[in-house]
């Protein structure tokens, strides 16, 4: 009886820790499709004209923001308004038709769009080099932490740097060599065009390579006589490149020629750490015209401020904009309604925004950020990270969403940039609460990690969170699933395409996606503890320099 006795009491225990441990997992608002498909139709209709920035659809698309995170009954996020300005100027950079390289002893044309695609920052009426040397500077990276610097006694004020894409990592399958075949920051070509301008370089030309670049030619081609938006830094500027840019390979080895060097020979000096920049003894000269417009657009923010550490904040992030009306598809569609491509995210940071603002205030403030012109270069984000209204020693994380899963429930998650930050740690135990699990990121030489907005976070200190749809169809499997996704970036990635069609689409998945999110988020929350970026990362040393002083 005594036996009996302790098993019923320790069966009730049982009962009642596995009910408190439910409670735990289930005692927080749960997400319901319509909480996102119905902001997902609204804001990807044709009404709202593809959501550019400086047109109509900008004007719809942050009113419309404002009045949702009004009616939810959330605070302003910068001081008594919604909206953080992000001024901007539009650059159209015209490059002459021509690049000419010359030798001691030859002398070559290089045609504008086939062999090389350049463009610049400068905003004077016209920018040119002559006889401007060039110099073959490996992966173009200097990186204490690898002991690595291909600038190394090098002076390349005047002159143009070559810089191979991706970083030495990419095909030695050696995950402490930069990371392997995932890759780091420093193969991202942004970076190398920062690492140029850090130098004091007149120009940067990107050897571009289909593989370790991830895309072909044809998408570097796209960026030939077209506008690009960036910062306005008038009253406060920076150096800018001359120019910047891609040849392709075929041209690269014809220079390497001319040069009297090999092509593979320079790409193993390159994988080297003691490789030493290499003067090619080429001269380049071309010109280009240059018309600048300014504007300003608008990062859209809310906040729920916590209840007992109002300044530590986890800021959520998705990006309102899209690509507007362009080039007409073969059916005559000009309008890039961008369904998945972010109307999705911004709908989910609107149910986001509901669910906290329904369940038990936090104990931190939770803050809700939809940032512009992420289509043109990640620049809503960067301002906020150049101008944060909430201190960056005091932002906790994080959490950005960027497309969210439209294929139904999936057994995962791929979390992009595995092995960055803790953040990762809660996603997995949140993860397994539900029965599900984190893939990697099926493509990680691709360098996702650094082509969303929590980048510009992550490149403050902030740690920061970003997953994708997982590709383990919960009812299909992981070919299914994959397929699933091919298929997006084939006929829907940046194209008219990309609408809302509930026939095609199943939400359910993204609910529960959303509602991962959530939970890591409401854990951030409602914890005194601070996520860490973990050792490896490229991020660590930021954060630490400045929480340590």
């Amino acid at each position: 009886m005594k036996n009996q006795i302790h098993y019923l009491l320790s069966l009730s225990i049982a009962t009642i820790f596995f009910s408190a441990c439910q409670y735990q997992v289930t005692d927080t608002y749960q997400f319901q499709v319509e909480d996102i498909e119905d902001h997902i139709i609204t804001l990807s209709s044709d009404d709202f004209l593809g959501r550019m920035p400086f047109t109509k659809g900008e004007e719809l698309t942050t009113s419309y923001l404002v009045n949702e995170f009004k009616s939810l009954g959330l605070e302003p996020g910068n001081g008594d308004s919604f909206f953080q300005e992000v001024p901007m100027v539009s650059i159209l950079a015209t490059p002459a038709a021509q690049m000419k390289i010359s030798s001691e002893k030859e002398k070559i044309v290089l045609e504008g769009l086939k062999d090389y695609v350049i463009w610049t920052q400068r905003t004077d009426p016209s920018v040119s080099f002559e006889d401007a040397e060039l110099v073959f500077a490996g992966f173009g990276i200097v990186a204490p932490e690898y002991g690595w610097d291909d600038y190394k006694g090098l002076n390349v004020k005047d002159k143009i740097v070559v810089v191979l894409v991706n970083d030495p990592g990419f095909g030695t399958e050696d995950e402490a060599f930069f990371k392997g075949n995932t890759m780091t920051y420093y193969g991202r070509w942004t970076y190398k065009y920062e690492e140029a301008i850090r130098q004091g370089a007149l120009g940067c030309l990107i050897v571009h390579n289909t593989i370790p670049a991830g895309y072909g030619f044809n998408v570097v081609q796209n960026s030939w006589n077209a506008s690009k938006l960036y910062l306005d830094d008038r009253g406060k500027e920076s150096y800018k490149l001359a120019f910047e840019g891609w040849i392709t390979l075929p041209i690269a080895n014809r220079l390497f020629e001319m040069a009297g060097l090999n092509e593979r020979e320079m790409l193993a000096k390159a994988r080297k750490v003691d490789f030493e920049p290499i003067p090619m003894n080429l001269k380049a000269a071309s010109t280009i015209d240059v018309s600048a417009s300014y504007n300003i657009s608008k990062n859209v923010i809310a906040k729920i401020t916590g209840k007992t550490a109002p300044d530590e904040v986890i800021i959520y992030t998705a990006h309102w904009d899209h690509l507007g009306i362009g080039k007409p598809d073969e059916l005559g569609d000009s309008l890039y309604n961008g369904a998945l491509d972010n109307a999705s995210g911004t709908a989910a940071l609107l149910a986001m925004a509901k669910a906290f603002k329904n369940d038990t205030q936090t104990d931190r403030t939770v803050a809700f950020l939809a940032v512009t012109a992420e289509e043109q270069g990640l620049w809503g984000s960067a301002y906020y990270a150049q101008n944060p209204i909430f201190p960056k020693e005091k932002t906790v994380a994080n959490i950005n969403m960027d497309g969210i899963n439209p294929y139904g429930k999936m057994k995962d998650v791929s979390l992009i940039g595995m092995g960055q930050s803790s953040l990762e740690d809660i996603l997995i135990e949140e993860l397994d609460k539900v029965g599900r699990y984190a893939s990697p990121d099926p493509t990680p030489s691709a360098g996702f990690y650094f082509r969303s907005d929590h980048f510009n976070f992550a490149k403050i200190g902030i740690p920061a969170l970003y997953i994708g749809t997982g590709i383990d169809h919960f009812e299909k499997g992981k070919e299914y699933g994959k397929q699933l996704q091919d298929d997006y970036t084939a006929k829907y990635y940046h194209k008219p395409s990309d609408e809302y069609d509930p026939s095609r689409w199943n939400l359910d998945g993204a609910v529960e996606d959303v509602q991962l999110l959530y939970q890591v988020g409401r854990r951030l929350a409602n914890d005194s503890k601070w996520p860490q970026w973990k050792p490896g990362s490229e991020f660590k040393a930021v954060r630490e320099e400045y929480l340590n002083k």
